[in-house]
């Protein structure tokens, strides 16, 4: 009969150690909810008065003029302008970017999956600076031949946005795919289905609330984009009627007129207005995308 190893107590300096660590464990972790809130206060207290009163003339116009002797701050063309990069963007970063995944999930070889990851994370980490000088120099005068007027345009902005958005929508997607149990490929072949079946009828179907997530973050990362559409777009305050109009995003707006805008003044106020709006999309993006998450985790 064996007696049972008695058990070494930890010192007391490792009960020390054990008990800091899990405290700035805990700080780490409020510290997310503290900021946002802190954030959150600090937009409201300078804008949410602002937005109250004036909520009604500023989604009734489109005039965008702070600065004249009687300001207006019409919001439409602004909000148009930003649905019409971020949409066009989507169009094209959508379908590419989840094909991309696809391949480098289900066809690359091995040796192709990581140098194709590799590339895909050196595009992601290109300043937006960097895209908004390819925008300028690169797709201005390709958009002008292919008959714009003006080549800084939304066309210009949502292609730079859907470069900029790939490699979310790639490096996202294709997590979603390989994270489907390799029992449903195996049954699937096992049935008779070809490999495009396999994805078509299978793998997307199982993996489509990862792919949907991918979709609602690559929509938060291009409504939150600032300065590569200020650079590209031409930052005109109109509603395009054609994919060579210039158009102006609420980003582009903050960014451009804040240094220029009067502390506490109307000018002021209605820019930190434009960012609780932003603050308010973007959070109900990334509110729909955990929901999201969480519903397939449940299921």
């Amino acid at each position: 009969m064996t007696t049972p190893i008695a058990r070494r107590r930890p010192s007391p300096w490792i009960r020390y150690v054990e008990f800091v660590i899990e405290g700035l464990i805990r700080v780490c972790g409020l510290s997310a909810i503290v900021f946002i809130l802190a954030i959150f206060l600090f937009i409201g207290k300078e804008g949410i008065g602002f937005l109250l009163t004036h909520l009604g003339g500023m989604l009734s116009s489109t005039d965008w003029s702070p600065t004249h002797d009687t300001p207006t701050f019409g919001l439409v063309a602004l909000l148009v302008g930003t649905v019409w990069c971020v949409g066009l963007s989507l169009l094209v970063s959508v379908p590419v970017g989840l094909a991309a995944a696809v391949f480098l999930s289900e066809f690359a070889s091995d040796r192709w999956r990581e140098f194709l990851k590799v590339v895909v994370e050196l595009l992601a980490a290109i300043p937006s600076v960097v895209w908004g000088f390819i925008g300028v120099m690169m797709l201005n005068p390709l958009l002008q031949s292919a008959g714009a007027q003006v080549g800084l345009n939304g066309l210009n902005g949502a292609i730079v946005l859907a470069l900029m958005t790939l490699p979310l929508l790639v490096s996202l997607g294709e997590d979603a795919l390989r994270a489907v149990p390799e029992s449903y490929r195996q049954a699937a072949i096992a049935m008779g289905a070809t490999k495009w079946e396999m994805v078509w009828r299978v793998l997307l179907p199982a993996a489509r609330r990862g792919l949907l997530v991918a979709v609602l973050l690559g929509v938060g990362r291009c409504v939150g984009e600032t300065m590569a559409v200020l650079m590209v777009t031409g930052h005109a305050v109109r509603i395009p009627h054609s994919l060579y109009d210039p158009v102006r995003t609420l980003t582009a707006t903050i960014a451009a007129e804040l240094g220029e805008a009067v502390r506490g003044g109307e000018h002021y106020q209605a820019l930190f207005a434009l960012g609780i709006l932003l603050f308010f999309v973007t959070f109900v993006v990334n509110l729909v995308a955990d929901y999201t998450v969480r519903a397939r985790r449940m299921g």
